[in-house]
């Protein structure tokens, strides 16, 4: 971590402001460039590290960008919170998909879930704000928080609880500066989904102690078994004032290169993280937007087709990841991850090295069995590895296969 400046401490001397050299690493994204690196090197690494379909993108929404490209409106500045007839879109998509109403006036296009993650905390916050944060959590939420000035909590929930939090969790988190629920279902990195009963009743606990709730809803159509659940502010219409969705079509229509992601807000949030933006980014690129627009006013059918291949690699994952003794992984009911839990495999001396943390032990697959997995200290919870399933059928089969054999 950068220091702090002292009185001795020459401007040279303080090359990294320590706000940002606070800041860790994207580690999903630092093995997901070590896998490549390895794999531009001829060797066989199997990565189940970035979380990104291997679908292509669709072709209506790729063609959508090329004829932007040689539209002259889309080679010009454009309203810093994005196209209108992608806001208007957006909030057409919104309510088609999740019930939610909302006006083009609360929607801010944004470079991706990122940026709308961001801002949405940078808008939200004042120093010292607490946010309740469930672990295991994404890499960046934390990240986000104390850039932002805010504090986040983590409230873990292991596997015998579905990786979801209760109520009762969330109260004893609870302080005086808490401002924030972050909540997040399906769930990076464990694929828990609440059921609309555990959503209602979170939500009833958040209109209790008038808090606020970011929901980061990228993975809404992901959603496996047929199970009953659904958006936060539609389940909890009471919150939808003071409620903040995150969204976008990196994961749905397989554009996660192409970075369009939206907050969703009260009108009067939405107008300062535009304000935000405004200054620093300015309008998402053109091009992109008009792929987007084409996405989101376009049908689900691509989509189907990806679930159904992720819905088929979930079941492969979890049935071979439960033949290595010492592993337990529950099925994940959502989005593209299996989320095992690795503490039985912890402890013990393999080729006469000894593996402690789940950190060693993917340190060690890497280098053994040439397969990238992310350790469970990048979420939040040691102990475990988060498995993206949204690889090919062939490289899922083989990269396990390979786990199977190495821990036999």
């Amino acid at each position: 971590m950068t220091e702090a400046p002292t009185e001795q401490s020459s401007p040279r001397e303080r090359r990294v402001s320590a706000r940002i050299g606070a800041i860790a690493e994207s580690a999903t994204l630092k093995v997901d460039a070590k896998a490549k690196a390895l794999q531009a090197e001829g060797r066989p690494v199997i990565g189940f590290g970035a979380g990104e379909p291997d679908f292509p993108t669709p072709d209506y929404i790729v063609e959508a960008a090329v004829d932007a490209a040689g539209d002259p409106r889309n080679h010009r500045y454009t309203p810093s919170g994005g196209l209108p007839e992608l806001k208007q879109a957006i909030a057409e998509k919104t309510r088609r998909d999740s019930g939610l109403e909302v006006s083009p006036a609360q929607v801010v296009v944004t470079n991706g879930g990122k940026q709308a993650i961001y801002e949405a905390f940078a808008t939200m916050l004042d120093p010292g704000d607490e946010v309740i944060v469930p672990a295991p959590y994404w890499t960046t939420y934390p990240e986000s928080i104390r850039l932002a000035g805010g504090v986040a909590v983590a409230v873990a929930a292991d596997e015998t609880q579905e990786y979801k939090v209760t109520v009762d969790q969330l109260e004893a988190a609870r302080t005086e500066r808490t401002k924030v629920l972050l909540f997040v279902s399906p769930s990076n990195p464990t694929g828990a989904v609440y059921t609309a009963d555990e959503i209602r009743a979170i939500g009833a606990w958040v209109e209790e102690h008038g808090l606020w709730v970011l929901t980061d809803e990228i993975y809404e159509h992901l959603v496996y078994d047929d199970l009953e659940t659904g958006s936060l502010p539609v389940l909890c219409p009471e919150l939808a004032e003071h409620c903040v969705v995150v969204n976008g079509v990196a994961k749905t229509y397989a554009m996660t290169g192409w970075r369009v992601g939206w907050m969703i807000a009260p009108t009067d949030l939405a107008k300062a993280a535009t304000n935000l933006q405004s200054h620093a980014t300015s309008n998402v690129s053109n091009v992109a937007q008009r792929a987007a627009l084409a996405a989101v006013t376009g049908d689900l059918s691509a989509v189907g087709v990806m679930k159904a291949a992720f819905d088929r690699r979930r079941r492969t994952i979890v049935s071979m990841l439960g033949e290595i003794d010492g592993v337990v992984c529950p099925t994940p009911e959502g989005a593209f991850y299996a989320y095992p839990s690795v503490k039985g495999l912890l402890g013990k001396e393999y080729d006469g090295r000894r593996i402690d943390t789940s950190a060693d032990l993917a340190e060690y697959i890497l280098e053994q069995a040439e397969v990238a997995v992310v350790p469970g200290e990048a979420f939040g919870t040691p102990g475990y590895l988060r498995l993206s399933y949204a690889l090919g059928d062939d490289d899922l089969v083989e990269g396990i296969t390979r786990l199977q054999k190495l821990f036999a």
